[in-house]
């Protein structure tokens, strides 16, 4: 029995099977696959479905290479091959319809890396490799196997637990951290994380370094003394000095003026603070951790950084991926913020799942925490639904349903209808005439090649042209 035969139904020792097959499979790392996003009965669904033909029929089947075992999914209902490179899918002429970003497929589409593929009432995500690291992780945040994140602040699974292993390896060290991500991806939470994980015995001492005014960013840092300036009527520790024995965790560290770039390099290098007014320096023993959004190696070119400062920073990396690149956790963030909210049972529609796999959160795992935060607070504990989303994911939504013709062999032609419902997959009739022609007009008038887009047997198509009197000669000239 192959390693893709033993690992349809998604059942817990089939998936346990297939992730052993992949650890012992020297090409798995590089293998393209679906990961699970939602479904509503997700526990009947392996996490991820590796690749391990070059072609994947989707269907209710459970004889066929992924089955997904409910009414809304049709025994044979799409195909994912291999083509030159890449990967294509097309819709097997299935009574709901396969989705890809949104849009109904009429013809095979290329598939790209994290494009999101819906089957039914199931949602994917679509990988061009590594397909095989997501087995362990379901999306309620269980895990099988020695795979458990090991810093429980992190939630997420494949991606959040590697970085988790990452910052346990590293927390221990004096390595000073770059904490790279865009806003609202949780920077913070990974600083205060290594700190956790570090054993160092005094406090994470946090600054925003864009959220203080430039001319007082150094007095804030380095303190001072009585009378030091106008208005220094006592002593006061800055907050390298306060961190001291434990770990100074500067934000945006991109928006640091340059001279006080230059002053913090020196409290690196030889591990003293100089208050201003200060006659004699101050021993300090700190570990530095930074987070920014911006290209620091940028900035270091155009002279907005200093280039010897980065370097020392820059000892290790740790870069958090946006949340639009790890869908896979948003069905557990949206729990785990319910429950940090008081309401950990409330209910989530498929319609308002669906909406949030949709969006692209532009403002990250911050957006999504207002997004659950103001539901729960809009609802007198009814299910969490498409009427709670705020204005810019149902604005989003309005284009959620649309039709797409695309053809992969020559240069895309597509012809977008109206949008349909907000959410659901309208049952799949006759092709548009405009949307025949196209097709027509892409294959030169071979009725059997749209037949084989369609999905349909060749006197199907017949019938179609008999409905709108179409002929073909127009299209066999041209």
């Amino acid at each position: 029995m192959s390693n893709f035969s033993r690992f349809r139904t998604g059942t817990s020792s089939n998936f346990e099977d297939a992730s052993l097959a992949t650890s012992a499979d020297p090409d798995a790392d590089s293998r393209a696959g679906l990961v699970l996003l939602y479904a509503q009965n997700f526990e009947a669904l392996a996490p991820a479905y590796p690749f391990f033909t070059h072609e994947i029929v989707i269907g209710r089947d459970p004889a066929g290479s992924i089955c997904i075992p409910e009414q809304a999914v049709s025994r044979r209902h799409a195909r994912i091959a291999a083509e030159g490179d890449g990967w294509v899918v097309q819709d097997l002429g299935s009574r709901n319809g396969t989705m890809v970003r949104g849009e109904f497929l009429l013809a095979q589409r290329r598939l790209h890396h994290g494009d999101d593929l819906r089957v039914g009432d199931a949602v994917f995500k679509f990988v061009e490799r590594g397909a095989e690291k997501y087995l362990p992780f379901r999306i309620d945040g269980s895990v099988r196997g020695a795979h458990a994140d090991k810093i429980s602040a992190l939630v997420g699974g494949a991606q959040m637990n590697a970085i988790g292993s990452d910052i346990a390896r590293i927390a221990p060290t004096e390595l000073s951290c770059l904490v790279l991500g865009e806003t609202g991806t949780g920077k913070e939470v990974v600083a205060r994380a290594i700190h956790d994980a570090s054993g160092r015995r005094g406090t994470l001492g946090a600054i925003n370094c864009a959220a203080i005014p430039h001319n007082l960013l150094e007095s804030e840092l380095f303190g001072y003394r009585r009378g030091a300036f106008s208005g220094a009527d006592r002593d006061k520790p800055g907050l390298i000095k306060l961190a001291d024995q434990g770990t100074l965790f500067l934000d945006e560290i991109g928006d640091m003026p340059l001279d006080a770039q230059a002053k913090l390099l020196r409290v690196l290098q030889s591990r003293e603070v100089f208050p201003l007014g200060a006659q004699a320096p101050e021993k300090v023993d700190i570990r530095v951790v930074c987070a920014t959004h911006r290209d620091l190696q940028s900035y270091v070119k155009d002279g907005k950084f200093r280039g010897d400062l980065y370097a020392r920073l820059n000892e290790h990396a740790v870069r958090l991926p946006p949340l639009r690149d790890r869908k896979e956790d948003v069905y557990l963030l949206a729990r785990a913020f319910a429950s940090r909210y008081g309401r950990p049972q409330i209910g989530l529609t498929f319609s308002f799942m669906i909406a949030l796999l949709h969006y692209d959160w532009p403002y990250n795992v911050r957006e999504l925490e207002s997004c659950i935060k103001r539901g729960i607070a809009l609802t007198d504990g009814a299910p969490l639904d498409a009427a709670q989303l705020p204005d810019a994911i149902a604005t989003h939504m309005k284009g959620y349903g649309k039709k797409r013709v695309e053809v992969t062999s020559e240069p895309a032609r597509e012809r977008t209808s109206e949008p349909t419902s907000l959410v659901g997959p309208e049952r799949r009739g006759a092709p548009s005439e405009a949307e025949l022609r196209a097709l027509l007009t892409a294959h030169g008038g071979n009725v059997a090649a749209v037949g084989r887009v369609l999905g349909k047997e060749r006197m199907q198509i017949h019938r179609w042209l008999k409905k709108y009197n179409i002929s073909l000669d127009e299209f066999r000239q041209g």
